[in-house]
């Protein structure tokens, strides 16, 4: 049976590498021949590279991030932008960008950038603290979900305020961002993203086994001698971090944290979180490689918004779940 899944992650490797090259080559202006790939040339190594790279670690980041909410929330339709965690996330941008007027030196580079992710990262986790609050006091799933909305409406409504009083300058570069691009990621960028996004990623593995047992539940868990509230507050943290970390970067990013779960879990058949985590991180980075494929293919400039696309893609499959799906 592990022979069966590990085949599926394998083809699902293979659709990364294919669709990855595909990507270097037509997902620009113009494409690349065969002699443009080499690290010489500016397109390739500054742009599409760069591109390619964090279009891999947000898919990854965004759907591993969704898993875990889901097994939190034991709700198959919670995910980062859905709940309003984005939201909480791009308001601490948006409080670092426009109201703190935050501006440094290049040589101060690394303190900007960690500025910047730092209050992603802790606005995405004040959202998720008042999410988890919601869940203890309510039992329905709808319920909670229109909680997260809401509370994803009022952080929209403060950032709002925000841009009210900010700079034509700032504003102008916030709004770019608030569009949700992988083009404004450079090489530079991934000196931070790579080091933070692969330790994210070995303290999601190292929460495989607690996983498994959430999966039976609380009481299970705790006979099991997890220290349940603990390992909750670990994921929570995890998945917070990680969508505060792409969120900074690439602005928020609809769907692909509660689609590409729910995609693994229907193409897999299996609870095992070993593969479901695996299959989040390959399957993810896919979805957005082709996402960003189909921004250059069918605005021809790339300035088509990334959110236009994974919406297309993600939404339908969560509609269709809601109305044929009976059991979770």
């Amino acid at each position: 049976m592990n022979k069966h899944y590990k085949v599926i992650l394998f083809i699902f490797l293979l659709a990364l590498f294919a669709f990855s090259i595909f990507n270097l080559v037509f997902a620009g202006s113009k494409p690349l021949q065969l002699f443009d790939f080499k690290s010489e040339n500016f397109v390739f190594y500054q742009i599409r590279l760069p591109k390619l790279i964090i279009a891999i670690i947000a898919g990854a980041a965004l759907s591993v991030s969704g898993l875990f909410l889901q097994i939190i929330f034991r709700n198959p339709l919670a995910g980062p932008y859905v709940l309003g965690i984005s939201s909480g996330a791009s308001l601490g941008v948006a409080f670092t960008m426009l109201i703190t007027n935050f501006t440094i030196a290049p040589q101060y580079f690394f303190i900007s950038e960690s500025i910047t992710v730092i209050s992603s990262i802790s606005g995405a986790l004040v959202v998720t603290f008042f999410i988890l609050t919601f869940a203890k006091k309510i039992n329905s799933n709808v319920v909670l979900l229109l909680a997260g909305l809401i509370i994803g409406q009022l952080c929209s409504a403060i950032q709002g305020v925000f841009e009210f009083y900010a700079s034509a300058a700032n504003l102008k570069t916030f709004s770019t961002w608030g569009m949700g691009s992988l083009s404004n990621t450079t090489i530079t960028d991934l000196k931070i993203i790579l080091p933070v996004f692969f330790m994210l990623v070995i303290l999601s593995l190292l929460m495989i086994k607690p996983l498994n047992a959430f999966l039976l539940g609380e009481s299970y868990a705790e006979g099991l001698g997890i220290n349940y509230k603990k390992v909750r507050f670990y994921l929570i943290v995890i998945s917070s971090a990680f969508t505060g970390l792409i969120t900074a970067y690439c602005g928020p990013i609809a769907f692909v944290g509660i689609s590409v779960p729910i995609l693994a879990r229907l193409i897999l058949k299996t609870s095992r979180i070993q593969f479901q985590l695996f299959a989040c991180l390959i399957l993810g980075a896919v979805v957005l490689v082709v996402a960003d494929t189909l921004c250059y293919n069918i605005s021809g400039t790339g300035n088509l918004p990334i959110n236009a696309i994974t919406t297309c893609m993600g939404a339908p499959l969560v509609l269709f779940l809601l109305l044929k799906q009976k059991q979770w």
